[in-house]
């Protein structure tokens, strides 16, 4: 570790993992009332655990994407972090308010919740993803102005390199995004317009200025490739990611009430979007390829190239098999939506916390890497987590498309209660999967207690400063 305030990301990453482990049994949850309707019902009904679940995935992955800027500004910018006192208020802000929010969710009836959190005040309730009340969505933004304040202050301070550039842009359009989810108009299709403004610029937007600054600034560190060449690679790679996925937006404006030109544009520009996430795949190869020096954290390694490919999986090949208006005229809203969520959220996003926590986390506990031998634990845990994913990917895709033909495309539609018992086959296998995936974060988990031995190494190694 270079500079001491790096290690205010620790708690960051370590509440990631909880967070992510309660996501991971929710979706167990979530993925047995798909065949056993009422089980945990009452106390656990079916909207309040899909809720619980998609809430935890984005909490979780805030607190990733925040631990990995305040690890690598301050070394990106070859100072100390502004403020780290700051940093870990934040933490604890944060922690708070998204525990209190969940226990909410569980605890009171949703109607409840909304009358407690003075909702009629500023009505911002009720809608998918952006269901949190109002008071903890102004906590949020309290916690991203805070947050950025810091790490804007510390790259204005310091060195300017294009990883920190690119990931400070994403990170204010993240926050600058979020503000949309305070604005509800009563027309419904306004509504939709300008909530697919936080979800989908999130996610196939300013997200992926983050997803790929970490990507590069861990590449640099294990590689050893020239910075000049990974820097330019990146400055392409948002480039399109940017075009395609801005205009790309109108892929979800088909059907809800807006003019027909948006079938064009949404057809053509989602149908580039895969060309980004082909070329960081690419990239990522290349750069491993290339490589000057052989870095002993080889699990870091495979996190990185497991997210360039499941990422151009997921968002890009799931994504274009539904996103042409005439396809996703069938499809839309099916099981092949939830197939292509679900592989494109864990190879984006997942796997690129997971990359950088797999780098940074030996580094905070005095090592360089890993044990090889918790490398190996952690190497089962990423191949029993994406394996795992793959065919929780394949089992909706299946579900989803005699969905389509049995609900959709026939002349004799059947009803969709009908259609579902049918399919239950597949909700039962990607149950299996879901518990499969369970085990692999749990020996992921297992890697971080395992004894470093001979080749633990201590405060004295010299870390890589490259």
């Amino acid at each position: 570790m270079k500079y001491s305030s790096q290690a205010v990301a620790k708690p960051y990453f370590i509440a990631a993992i909880g967070l992510f482990i309660g996501q991971i049994l929710f979706g167990v949850i979530l993925g047995l009332q798909y065949v056993i309707g009422d089980f945990l019902f009452p106390e656990i009904p079916f909207n309040v655990a899909r809720m619980v679940h998609t809430n935890l995935l984005i909490v979780w992955l805030l607190f990733g994407f925040m631990g990995a800027a305040y690890y690598l500004v301050p070394e990106e910018a070859e100072r100390e972090l502004h403020s780290p006192v700051l940093a870990r208020a934040l933490f604890w802000i944060f922690l708070l308010a998204g525990a209190l929010t969940i226990l909410g969710y569980l605890l009171v009836p949703y109607a409840r919740l909304a009358d407690m959190t003075l909702n009629d005040l500023l009505p911002t309730m009720g809608r998918e993803f952006l269901e949190q009340p109002t008071i903890t969505k102004v906590g949020i933004v309290v916690v991203a102005l805070g947050f950025l304040y810091n790490v804007g202050m510390t790259v204005l301070a310091g060195r300017k390199t294009v990883v920190n550039i690119v990931l400070l842009t994403g990170l204010v359009g993240l926050a600058v995004l979020f503000l949309f989810a305070f604005y509800v108009p009563d027309n419904l299709v306004l509504d939709k317009f300008y909530w697919w403004w936080v979800v989908h610029l999130w996610v196939e937007g300013v997200w992926e200025l983050i997803l790929g600054s970490i990507l590069a600034f861990v590449l640099i560190k294990v590689t050893g490739v020239d910075r000049e060449v990974i820097e330019k690679w990146l400055y392409v790679i948002i480039a399109m990611a940017l075009i395609t996925g801005i205009v790309g937006t109108g892929h979800h404006y088909y059907w809800i009430g807006t003019p027909e030109y948006w079938q064009w544009w949404g057809s053509v520009f989602s149908a580039m979007e895969p060309i980004p996430f082909l070329m960081m795949a690419v990239f990522a190869f290349n750069m491993i390829n290339r490589r000057r020096r052989d870095h002993p954290n080889r699990a870091a390694l495979l996190w990185a190239q497991g997210t360039a490919v499941m990422a151009f999986l997921g968002a890009g090949v799931w994504g274009f098999l539904h996103t042409l208006a005439p396809v996703n005229y069938y499809t839309h809203g099916t099981q092949i939506t939830a197939a292509h969520g679900h592989m494109a959220f864990y190879g984006a996003y997942v796997m690129i916390v997971l990359t950088v926590i797999s780098y940074a986390m030996p580094i905070l506990r005095g090592q360089q890497a890993a044990d090889p031998r918790a490398q190996v634990v952690e190497m089962w845990a990423f191949w029993l987590m994406t394996v795992s994913m793959v065919f929780i990917t394949l089992f909706l895709t299946g579900a989803g498309v005699l969905q389509v033909w049995m609900q959709r495309y026939t002349e004799n539609p059947l009803p969709f209660m009908v259609v579902q018992e049918k399919v239950a086959i597949f909700y039962w296998l990607r149950e299996l999967a879901g518990l499969v995936f369970l085990i692999g974060l749990a020996t992921y988990v297992a890697s971080f207690f395992v004894k470093g031995g001979e080749r633990a190494m201590g405060s004295d190694i010299a870390v890589d400063t490259a």
